[in-house]
């Protein structure tokens, strides 16, 4: 089981205290604004009911979620997390590769993402990636859905530095990291590269831990299967040769005493 990925099954805990101190916050300021909860929804894009159950506290907010709602109020709202400063215009920060937002909207769009699943031997795990600019923080922003376990979805910031050439997913959670590391697009579409991450250990022990991942960007309308993928599916073979691509095509490498 992996405590920043999830354990690929859906979330049965009740709400932390977090969760709950999330939600008022997002109820003071739909009352601030004198916002209706329909008008929040329609500005994050996302629906009336999902915002609805986690204001009464009946599920939690996903981190895909959460980042939408704080991209259309303009405000930081998860507890203990440091507001960043919008740098606004259309220029990435110098840290982040000072990319112009022109030069990388070929990036933006949804993608099929596959990895090898942490909580059964031998199956694959599959969600979606979101990647589009972020006006506030003047960058790319990337966030998570589709997971089976959603309490673990992500969301950060991207990096694109012109020395190496690659593509940084990054989410910093109260300085805890979870890093993508991305080829640029081969010509077919796809991305490929490798996860760091913690996972369970014995007893709570966290331990670091490193896995290949593929991304593919999906047409307007295309669906895929999502979720827990064993080697009886259908989909199971061209989930493991989308994911096989990422070590045999050399995009990343994983080493180990021989």
């Amino acid at each position: 089981m992996d405590t920043t990925l999830g354990d690929d099954r859906p979330d049965a805990e009740g709400l932390s205290v977090e969760s709950a101190e999330t939600a008022r916050r997002v109820r003071e300021e739909i009352a601030r604004r004198r916002l209706s909860r329909q008008a929040l929804a329609d500005m994050a894009r996302i629906s009336l009911s999902t915002l609805e159950k986690a204001l009464a506290g009946k599920r939690a907010f996903t981190l895909a979620t959460l980042l939408r709602i704080e991209e259309a109020l303009g405000v930081s709202l998860r507890p203990g997390s440091v507001p960043v400063a919008p740098t606004g215009g259309d220029v990435a920060p110098e840290a982040m590769g000072a990319y112009a937002r022109s030069a990388v909207t070929w990036l933006e769009g949804c993608y099929l993402t596959v990895r090898p699943s942490f909580g059964t031997t031998g199956g694959l795990f599959a969600y979606l990636t979101t990647i589009r600019w972020v006006a506030e923080r003047a960058c790319l922003g990337f966030a998570e859905s589709g997971r089976s376990d959603s309490r673990f979805e992500q969301a950060g910031q991207i990096s694109m530095p012109n020395l190496s050439g690659h593509i940084y997913l990054v989410t910093n959670e109260q300085g805890q990291y979870r890093l993508a590391i991305l080829s640029r697009p081969t010509i077919d579409g796809g991305l490929f590269g490798i996860l760091t991450t913690l996972e369970v250990g014995h007893g709570s022990q966290l331990v670091p831990a490193a896995a290949p991942i593929a991304l593919r960007k999906l047409g307007d309308r295309e669906d895929a299967p999502l979720g827990l993928v064993t080697p009886e599916m259908l989909h199971f073979a061209a989930y493991r040769e989308m994911l096989d691509r990422s070590i045999e095509g050399d995009f990343a490498r994983l080493h180990v005493p021989g």
